[in-house]
């Protein structure tokens, strides 16, 4: 008890502050998420996340080959994909020449201990810019919406496709029920039991993924151009998770490791460091959590506003993100806070 003990005797200097400290950070603990494009040396910055960009598969390897010499050990991969390849079936994502599966190549080419976790959903494949199969609803009921089991086939498909040009795991972001045991079983099926699956467990509707969905265009959209129109869904709600709910993201959790997952990951980030404590308590995998877009760009802006330091909030963010559980970050960040790092 006081004067006994003094708290303040641990932060006298920034000597003892680094030995006392509770929780580090280094390049390792993140993941680099990045979006490319068709074409070749080609750029593209996206307005509402500067200084991250569109990059066609020849730039996106240069810039792996950076992230990696900066000690990141990770990326996350999302495609952005032309227009007229995409259809109601999402069958361009399982294309074995498709743009995913040529990245995935190229990635694991020139950087082969770079580890690759592309994404496993249909919206950038999807004329209605949901993560499945839209299928109309009964008589009686209004527009259409996402089929469950048919899309699970669908993502299959997809995740041998990406086991077959080298990715190391898969990351379904879906949110679809017993995806994770379907894919568990194609995998082993095709010959790929060292494969390992991410799974976006506790994905929440979070108003947090504008700017990404800015990156991809895979904001739900009707199908106007159809024939026969569907009116769709015009948000995730029905399958990703309600933002008041903190229960339903341990089960979530806990199902998808019954199921298979050798991570599981809390998305938003900042926002959720509550779900992301009591998933890692009741998980024994390790729990990735995703620094999103619109966490990166809320720092962006107000910085560029000199209403935050830039570099202090990144960082600080980052800290709280890993001391409330996080084994793996990924983070838009991940190159800047790696630099910093490296200092």
């Amino acid at each position: 008890m006081f004067p006994l003990q003094r708290g303040r005797r641990l932060r006298t200097s920034e000597a003892i502050r680094t030995i006392v400290r509770e929780t580090t950070l280094s390049p390792s603990d993140f993941m680099f998420p990045m979006f490319i494009t068709e074409g070749e040396n080609y750029k593209l910055e996206i307005p509402s996340m500067p200084g991250i960009f569109r990059r066609s598969i020849d730039l996106t390897v240069e810039e792996v080959k950076e992230v990696f010499a900066l000690g990141i050990r990770a990326v996350n991969i999302y495609v952005k994909v032309d227009e007229s390849l995409k259809d109601n079936t999402g069958k361009e994502a399982w294309n074995q020449n498709g743009l995913m599966q040529q990245a995935i190549k190229a990635i694991k080419n020139a950087c082969p201990e770079m580890i690759v976790m592309p994404d496993v959903a249909l919206d950038p494949y999807s004329i209605y810019g949901h993560d499945g199969i839209i299928e109309n609803l009964p008589a009686g009921r209004q527009g259409g919406d996402v089929a469950n089991d048919a899309t699970n086939d669908a993502l299959v498909k997809m995740a041998v496709s990406h086991a077959q040009a080298g990715a190391d795991f898969v990351a379904p972001s879906d949110m679809m029920d017993g995806r994770v045991l379907r894919l568990r079983q194609g995998l082993d099926a095709a010959g790929f039991s060292n494969v390992g699956i991410m799974s976006y467990s506790a994905k929440y509707a979070s108003a947090f993924y504008g700017p990404f969905r800015d990156a991809l265009d895979s904001a739900p959209k009707d199908n106007k151009s159809n024939t026969e129109p569907v009116e769709v869904p015009k948000d995730k709600k029905t399958y990703q998770m309600d933002y008041a709910n903190r229960i339903e993201a341990i089960k979530e959790a806990l199902m998808d490791v019954e199921e298979g997952a050798d991570m599981v990951m809390v998305k938003p980030g900042i926002a959720y460091l509550d779900i992301v404590r009591e998933v890692k308590n009741a998980v024994n995998v390790p729990v990735t959590v995703f620094h999103v877009s619109g966490e990166y760009a809320m720092i962006k802006a107000a910085s560029e506003r000199g209403w935050l330091d830039h570099d202090k909030i990144m960082m600080e963010q980052l800290m709280c993100i890993k001391r409330a559980g996080a084994s793996l970050i990924s983070t838009y960040f991940a190159k800047e806070a790696a630099v910093l790092l490296n200092i």
